[in-house]
């Protein structure tokens, strides 16, 4: 009997925001996966330790996902992720694979997802909170309103012609282009906010581009909201 593989979002950094369902199915499951080559140094099993303190008791398995765009390297590295869950899943085990957010949003998860279920094992996703919902709270503000269209917008590609578009955008993993990012937005009539490090230790929030700094680490996004 195979295993089944569970990709887990564990929200964006409070672990106050892990859902119950995502708790107890990683208390149910025989290995955590996570994204990293040492577990317990990951963001996302620290995010979990800090709300189930047993969770170091658990089989951990640590799968690198190189933060590259180079083809070859991604190809390689997904391949050898998908090899790994597969055998634990032929082991008969249950896997829970904690990911930041949630799962299905820009997440390096998906292609291990995929990837094991073309395979035909077992795989479901549990939702987590996403960090622009997370980052919005911690602002006290709304992200959209009435009619208004929202926009999520992968950060470290080309900006410039997704800001134009109407209502509200996000800007995901926006730490590496930050002064470009700053540039494109200097007389843009909007409500502008970045969040760095969004329920994690040096958590900052930025309200307008006049605070924003010119450098900001990899979990940054900017909130971009048209104003009514």
């Amino acid at each position: 009997m195979t295993g089944k593989l569970y990709g887990i979002g564990v929200g964006p950094g409070d672990p106050e925001l892990l859902t119950l369902k995502a708790l107890r199915l990683i208390k149910e499951s025989d290995v955590i996966a996570v994204p990293g080559k040492i577990p317990q140094e990951t963001v996302a099993y620290k995010i979990v330790e800090g709300i189930y303190p047993e969770l170091w008791k658990k089989e951990l398995l640590g799968i690198h996902m190189p933060m590259t765009k180079d083809a070859k390297v991604l190809k390689e590295s997904r391949e050898e992720g998908v090899r790994r869950l597969c055998g634990k899943l032929e082991e008969g085990k249950v896997i829970a694979f904690l990911t930041l957010g949630d799962p299905t949003i820009y997440s390096t998860y998906s292609y291990l997802h995929m990837g094991v279920k073309k395979m035909g094992y077992s795989v479901e996703i549990v939702s987590g909170v996403p960090s622009f919902c997370a980052a919005a709270a911690r602002m006290n503000s709304g992200i959209a309103e009435g009619a208004q269209q929202l926009h999520i917008i992968p950060a470290s590609y080309e900006t410039k012609m997704a800001l134009e578009l109407p209502g509200t955008k996000i800007l995901m993993k926006a730490g590496q282009r930050i002064s470009d990012i700053k540039e494109q937005l200097k007389g843009c009539a909007a409500e502008i906010c970045m969040v760095e490090n969004c329920g994690m230790d040096g958590e900052h929030i930025y309200h307008g581009i006049e605070q924003m700094p010119e450098t900001a680490g990899y979990y940054t996004l900017v909130i971009v909201k048209e104003r009514l």
